[in-house]
């Protein structure tokens, strides 16, 4: 007789982000492969952070890093592209920051029971909460929203920007070959853009996120 595996409802994503992924039927033991990983990861984590400096530099000097170094361009603020992750951003700004605006759909409840009806709502709620988000007049929630990119062997990296709010990511798919080259320019970028003894010393996003990237392989 099979031993009848464990499974579960994972959520990816906190409660300030916009969006939640499901993912069911996973074991709940972790392989052994997965768990050295992750300890490797931890500890060059920890081996990189005694290293780190602080050498920050700001959002618009990166800019002219990664045009010079890079051949980095803006994408067009009317491509859809760039709608749909400035409506993304915005969302998840209001949550964190101003969470009212929202009203009741400011915090989405996790479902007591996970099944196909709980989930549905869940997922409906969320739908919600996104097109109202998109409604709040720009003025209640000022940004300053720009998307760069870099092309590889006609592979594109994106580099999302908020001068307003101090936001830095980076973004990438591809073959191994540019996933490689595309992981050496966002370590690059995340260097460049540095961080403070601030955002040492109070151990920030932005100082977690270059550990991070530093510790990738």
């Amino acid at each position: 007789m099979k031993k009848k595996r464990k499974t579960n409802v994972s959520i990816i994503g906190g409660a300030d982000g916009p969006t939640s992924i499901f993912i069911a039927d996973r074991t709940e033991k972790r392989s052994v492969n997965m768990r050295i990983r992750n300890g490797i990861f931890k500890l060059r984590r920890k081996m990189i952070a005694r290293r780190v400096r602080a050498n920050a530099h700001t959002l618009r000097a990166v800019v002219a890093f990664m045009r010079r170094e890079f051949g980095a361009v803006e994408i067009s603020r009317t491509s859809q592209s760039y709608r749909d992750q400035k409506n993304c951003l915005k969302e998840s700004l209001i949550i964190k920051n101003r969470p009212e605006l929202l009203g009741s759909l400011s915090v989405i409840e996790k479902p007591v029971e996970y099944n196909e009806e709980s989930l549905r709502e869940m997922f409906e709620q969320i739908q919600r909460r996104s097109e109202l988000a998109a409604q709040v007049p720009d003025e209640l929630l000022p940004m300053d929203f720009h998307i760069y990119k870099i092309v590889r062997n006609d592979k594109e990296m994106e580099i999302g920007i908020d001068f307003k709010w101090d936001i830095f990511g980076v973004s990438y798919s591809g073959n191994k070959k540019t996933m490689r080259e595309f992981r050496r320019i966002s370590r690059r970028l995340y260097s460049y853009y540095g961080v403070t003894e601030e955002d040492i010393k109070n151990n920030t996003e932005r100082y977690s996120s270059l550990l991070t990237v530093l510790a990738s392989e």
